[in-house]
């Protein structure tokens, strides 16, 4: 395909078909002509408190100090971030950033098992982590190379009498904080003080740099860290940005972020699109808490909305939501999961916007298409983004033609570097000549526009969550009442899907609940079963491997 004039033909306004991936040599140099310029704007607010651009440069400069100068680390240690959506994630990330350390996001609602296998396999030296969640780095510090633990409490980006009594009510009063014994623990207010009284020295990042290790379980089950690149991220904001142009002003727009941050789609676009034009993200923390979060949004006129098919849902199933002003409202982008019509249909009648459906994978930092706002086909996953490459290939590794099905794979410069420390993994994710495998069965249709048909992996997607069976078959076959299992995904009008385990008892009394239970825990909420169906035994092939296929069709 002509990419020159497929972008004449689809993008009239004038969406190049390329950008520059060199307009930036980094993240770190979009941060730092973003707070020169937007000094003064607002640029993330959450529990009741609003950090300007100024205060993101003093603060992050100080984190970035203190790690610097009051650590072991040096650039290229891994920092692992357990954080929700809080002032203090911006602070944290650009400043490891700054001083030249590579960013683990981790998932607040891990597991100890969870967070054992990702601090070790990315061999993070220090972490920061939410007190809520200190209780569980308690419990794996001695199995990990962690050597600097700093933890931040709610109210910490407030000034010192309201940080008192906001952590008090927290700790104390809504009983949110387990305790937790770590005695060489730093209060990040602490962290920040320390900082201050030192000189921060900036660092030469290059583009082709590690920015951050995104955890995805990739094509298999064992959760790898993706390497992403500075240039990858500044690619992608690049790349994303014009599709957004119409609808985005400079230092005008106030966006809605419920998607977490640690999540890649929204690290993309609040950390980047947002902060590269100067706008407000109203970070929420807890977006299931839909009566709070209902009534922050009516803080705020709102131009601009992140969201996912779940989350569509609750709120136009709230009446307090119904009922705001949505006369702001120009932007609502859907991804993590696919996007329902009769969701599509509900959002716009609720509010009068239509939302604008992309596809990503966290191997491509994430965006690859996007359904642009003036152009929107519902169904699809829009059209590629400028300098990204799509085809479709069959089983042998052939070209499909238009209107054909076959994998899905990408090509384009927001395309990972590769899995952390598993080269056998990095190519068996790419074809020969370098074309990203994204696993996604696919019809590209005449029009360009891109329609997801079928997975080729079993990959189960809970809310936006990638769940992945292996991971789900290792933790319920090593319960010792169950022989062997296997898990599937089943639709759920709630989170999309669902994860639904089979499974062949060892003992007659083994029950579900105790099954549930046991995942519990040991897994994230979003990964433990809904139902677990018992069967005398499963259906295999002629070389033994259990046929999941066959078990989430029956």
């Amino acid at each position: 395909m002509d990419l020159e004039q497929f972008f004449r033909d689809k993008y009239p306004s004038g969406i190049p078909s390329e950008i520059d991936p060199n307009k930036y040599k980094s993240m770190v140099d979009v941060f730092d002509q973003a707070v020169v310029k937007f000094a003064d704007r607002p640029a993330f607010s959450a529990v009741g408190v609003t950090l300007t651009y100024r205060d993101l440069d003093n603060y992050s400069r100080q984190f970035a100090a203190y790690l610097q100068n009051e650590t072991n680390l040096k650039p290229g240690d891994r920092i692992a971030v357990q954080l929700p959506n809080i002032t203090q994630y911006p602070v944290v990330v650009f400043g490891a950033m700054r001083a030249g350390i590579v960013v683990v996001n981790t998932n607040p609602l891990y597991t100890p098992r969870e967070m054992e296998h990702q601090f070790n396999d990315s061999g993070a030296k220090a972490i920061v982590v939410l007190a809520n969640m200190a209780h569980n780095v308690e419990q794996v510090l001695a199995q990990t190379s962690l050597e600097h633990v700093i933890v931040t409490e709610l109210g910490d980006m407030h000034k010192p009498l309201k940080r008192t009594i906001i952590n008090m009510a927290v700790k104390h009063v809504k009983k949110m904080v387990p305790a937790y014994n770590l005695p060489n623990a730093k209060a990040f207010p602490k962290v920040l003080a320390a900082g201050a009284k030192h000189r921060f020295k900036p660092v030469d990042v290059k583009a082709d740099d590690i920015a951050v290790l995104q955890y995805t379980g990739g094509t298999t089950g064992v959760a790898k860290g993706a390497m992403l690149t500075q240039r990858n991220l500044v690619a992608n904001l690049l790349q994303v940005k014009p599709m957004l142009e119409e609808n985005l002003q400079e230092a005008s727009e106030i966006v809605i972020a419920p998607l977490p941050l640690y999540h890649i789609y929204s690290f993309t676009l609040n950390c980047g699109i947002m902060l590269e034009t100067g706008n407000h993200s109203i970070l929420i923390p807890n977006p299931r808490d839909i009566p709070a979060f209902v009534k922050e949004l009516k803080n705020h006129r709102f131009t601009s909305f992140l969201g996912l098919n779940t989350l569509f849902v609750a709120l136009c199933n709230n009446d307090e939501f119904k009922a705001l002003d949505f006369s702001s409202l120009k932007v609502t982008a859907s991804g993590g999961m696919a996007l329902t019509s009769d969701t599509a249909k509900l959002w716009k009648n609720v509010t009068g916007c239509d939302i604008s459906e992309g596809y990503g994978l966290t191997e491509t930092s994430p965006v690859v298409s996007i359904n642009p706002s003036s152009a929107i086909q519902l169904g699809t996953i829009g059209l590629p983004i400028p300098s990204t490459l799509v085809k479709t290939i069959d089983d042998d590794g052939n070209d499909t033609p238009f209107g054909e099905p076959g994998e899905l794979c990408v090509k384009g410069p927001q395309v990972m570097k590769g899995y952390w420390q598993r080269p056998e993994e990095t190519r068996k994710s790419f074809t020969e000549d370098g074309w990203l495998k994204t696993g996604d069965m696919a019809v590209i249709q005449e029009d360009g526009y891109i329609r997801i048909v079928d997975r080729k992996k079993d990959l189960i997607i809970v809310s936006g969550f990638n769940v992945y069976p292996n991971e789900i078959e290792d933790v319920v076959s090593s319960h010792p009442g169950v022989i062997e299992c296997a898990a599937v995904g089943v639709a759920d009008s709630k989170s999309g899907e669902a994860v639904k385990v089979f499974a062949v008892k060892a003992k007659a009394s083994v029950t579900e609940k105790e099954i549930r239970d046991y995942c519990r825990e040991r897994l994230t909420a979003y990964k433990v079963p809904k139902t677990i169906e018992f069967r005398d035994e499963l259906p295999k092939t002629n070389v033994g491997k259990i046929l999941r296929r066959e078990l989430r069709d029956s």
